[in-house]
């Protein structure tokens, strides 16, 4: 149990008042990190949060190529559309505030974004169409772009940092700093693919999600960039959902840092670095969902058997996102007339005479009706668990599709309840 914030403690911003509490149930023990290759980190405290540092600034070596992917939202933040007008995939720099969205803040946004871009290109000699920028935090407020001026201007006599220090600047929500590491080897070179990630609420992306900058070290051919965005997007950060609300800030970077040569174009190669993309990919999106605002369980939905993917992956949506089925979770309730609700609200067609729907391994009801032999016991037993796996068995089709989702309880009310505005 998260200890009771003070009215203090809740003055202060949302970035800092989960720092003074205890973490999630699924906190890593220990988190991946490195000094990169290719570019330069740096963090700074610039006033948006009280405590901790604010400010990220990375710096490549030379140009490079990157993907950028951006939330479709109908509001998008001043960043997104500061970077979809200016940039066009080639970066020297990327800065990242946490604290102020810079979201529905208008022209004066916009005017904000420029002030400190115009600051950090004469610095580092680079066109302002070689700079990405994201924002998190706080809706409909503006501010001071001397907050960051200031900041950029201690570059040169400022030290890197590295990878973990790198995701824990840019965390507001979070209770905990989200990175993930790989390493394969081609054509006997060693290649590493990593990534950070922030994100706690207001999280069910569609097309990206949170801010999200992944980091490959290689050369990698722009076709190829995002052949594999594209792979793996679906079945990572477009299958989860905290709370079904979808940021104006999402946001998910791909960086090629050209540190090191390989012909991906070899398909072995090419599946190679596939898979460890889709893994970084996979777990920055688990530690994303771990970390959900107030949980206190995981639920996976495992959709199986139906006609289309598409299908299940509405299914399992509507599962996870249920305010009934998600407080029932919390409760420890195995409460499957929730979930048959949940699905039936789709409108998709499925015969629910050859539905079966399980929690774990425990058949709840099958051909339309309830399985008589529930064991009850076990299934009690079962709901305590911390991660919670429903399994729904259409018999329609063969294809499948999982997706993640939390529980809602009293700690997550409390959490917006009491955030800033």
């Amino acid at each position: 149990m998260k200890k009771k914030s003070s009215t203090n403690e809740l003055r202060l911003s949302s970035n800092e008042r989960l720092f003074l509490e205890n973490t999630s149930p699924f906190n890593p023990k220990k988190y991946s990190n490195l000094t990169p290759n290719g570019f330069k980190i740096y963090t700074f405290k610039s006033g948006f949060k009280k405590f901790h540092d604010d400010l990220l600034i990375i710096i490549f070596d030379e140009v490079i190529d990157s993907i950028n992917i951006y939330s479709k939202t109908s509001t998008p933040s001043a960043p997104i559309l500061w970077d979809k007008k200016n940039n066009k995939g080639k970066v020297k720099a990327l800065i990242v505030n946490a604290g102020n969205a810079n979201a529905h803040t208008g022209n004066k946004g916009i005017k904000i974004i420029d002030e400190y871009v115009k600051i950090l290109t004469k610095l580092i000699n680079c066109k302002k169409s070689e700079v990405l920028v994201s924002s998190t935090g706080v809706i409909g407020e503006t501010f001071n772009p001397n907050i960051i001026n200031k900041q950029i201007l201690k570059l040169n006599n400022k030290k890197p940092v590295d990878l973990l220090t790198a995701a824990k600047s840019i965390m507001t929500t979070d209770t905990y700093p989200k990175t993930s590491i790989k390493n394969i080897v081609i054509d006997s070179h060693k290649i590493k693919i990593y990534g950070i990630a922030k994100g706690s609420g207001m999280i069910m992306p569609n097309m990206a999600t949170m801010l999200v900058y992944i980091f490959i070290e290689s050369k990698i051919q722009k076709s190829l960039m995002k052949k594999i965005i594209k792979n793996n997007l679906d079945d990572t950060f477009n299958s989860i959902s905290v709370d079904s609300d979808t940021s104006t800030s999402d946001t998910l970077f791909l960086f090629c840092t050209n540190h090191k040569k390989a012909n991906f174009n070899i398909k072995k190669n090419f599946n190679l670095l596939n898979l460890a993309l889709f893994n970084i990919m996979e777990d920055l999106a688990l530690q994303v969902i771990k970390d959900g605002e107030g949980l206190s369980k995981l639920i996976k939905v495992n959709v199986s058997n139906a006609k289309t993917k598409s299908l299940a992956k509405n299914i399992g949506f509507s599962i996870v996102n249920s305010p009934l089925v998600k407080s029932a979770i919390s409760g420890e309730d195995a409460n499957w007339g929730r979930i048959i609700m949940a699905i039936g609200k789709t409108q998709e067609k499925i015969d629910q005479n050859k539905l079966k729907v399980f929690f774990g391994k425990n058949l709840v009801c099958k051909n339309g009706s309830i399985n008589k032999k529930i064991n009850l016991s076990k299934i009690n037993k079962y709901m305590k668990k911390k991660l919670i796996e429903i399994n729904i068995i259409l018999n329609n089709g063969l294809k499948k599709h999982t997706v993640y989702g939390n529980d809602l309880n009293y700690e997550y009310l409390r959490i917006n309840r009491d955030y800033r505005s």
